[in-house]
């Protein structure tokens, strides 16, 4: 029987905006239609991010829990992880969403480098965050953009703060980061074991990288592949995607070349331990 594995569509993300690509859900119903269109493909994980009504990044836990409720309309059994990343958002207000329960919620247990600016998570912000997540019975996703990130998790699993079981997202490929070499994801995932052995995991690859980094994750047996248009509009070097239901379609195809198929919205929640 093929291996189910989880396809988690980003949606929207921070920073592509609809001039770079039409397609991309910017309004709460642009959202939920992308969503249920990704979900029909395929998708069982919704990774989801907000705007302003001018396209900047917002931390508005209305506009997240509107979309949350569209979706836990639409697309039964989704899992619905919320965005606490930080880039063009107040950092006291990143965690405020929180408070509408979502499954998940990304975390990042450490700063970065990114393009333009350092992408900052202070110890004390992820203690904050990790802290709202277990109050909330929220089930964390660390955000591994360096290996000493691995560390940081380790930490919070010390501290009580989450289990010893977290979903891991290997980020690779964003531009003054980590790059996307198929020996650092190998480095990773060997620390990852070593620290966090029961952790289920995945990676991320940014822009051109997306298809490459799903490759070698699914190589090496990874529990979920990532993609969206948060991470790449591109289909080809010529071609915007039409849609993240494309995207999850061209996932799924992937999978089936590694013996894979999309996890139903009941595999994944039994593979990343959320409730049914």
């Amino acid at each position: 029987m093929d291996k189910p594995v989880v396809i988690a569509v980003a949606i929207t993300g921070s920073v592509p905006r609809k001039a770079d690509n039409p397609a991309l859900p910017v309004t709460v119903a642009e959202q939920i239609e992308s969503t249920h269109e990704a979900y029909e493909a395929g998708a069982s994980l919704a990774h989801i991010h907000v705007r302003n009504d001018d396209e900047s990044p917002s931390s508005d836990p209305e506009r997240f829990a509107a979309v949350q409720e569209g979706l836990r309309r639409h697309c039964p059994g989704l899992i619905v992880q919320f965005s606490t990343g930080g880039r063009g958002r107040d950092p006291s207000a990143r965690g405020l969403p929180l408070m509408h329960r979502p499954d998940m919620a990304s975390l990042s247990t450490g700063s970065v480098n990114f393009p333009t600016i350092v992408y900052e998570n202070h110890t004390s912000l992820v203690t904050d965050l990790a802290a709202r997540m277990r109050e909330f019975g929220v089930r964390p996703e660390i955000e591994i953009f360096d290996l000493s990130h691995l560390h940081g998790a380790k930490r919070l699993v010390e501290a009580g703060l989450m289990d010893a079981r977290p979903h891991v997202q290997f980020v690779m490929g964003v531009q003054n980061a980590m790059p996307a070499e198929a020996h650092l994801l190998d480095i990773l995932l060997a620390e990852l074991r070593r620290l966090l052995p029961q952790a289920t995991w995945t990676a991320a690859g940014i822009g051109r990288n997306q298809a490459t980094v799903m490759e070698w994750a699914l190589a090496r047996g990874a529990d979920a592949v990532r993609t969206g248009l948060e991470d790449n509009i591109r289909v080809t070097k010529d071609r915007l995607a039409a849609s993240n239901a494309e995207l999850v379609r061209l996932a799924a195809e992937a999978l089936a070349r590694h013996g894979g198929r999309p996890a139903t919205p009941a595999e994944a929640r039994a593979a990343l331990s959320l409730p049914a």
